[in-house]
């Protein structure tokens, strides 16, 4: 349980700094993926997640 929540405070971080340091690319990034298909947003959210599974797994193996 201990390293979920170092894993969240990570990504929290590292979302905080995106934003901290490149805020007007953060904001055009994000109105270009209104223009991307929901299907291909999925899918790459898939695609990360199994990664980032994988990852963990291998890790902690």
């Amino acid at each position: 349980m201990k390293e979920l929540i170092i894993a969240f405070g990570l990504f929290l971080f590292i979302e905080g700094i995106l934003y901290a340091l490149f805020p007007s690319k953060m904001k055009n990034m994000l109105k270009k993926m209104e223009t991307i298909k929901d299907s291909q947003l999925r899918t790459g959210g898939l695609v990360f997640a199994i990664i980032g599974f994988i990852i963990i797994w291998y890790l902690k193996k």
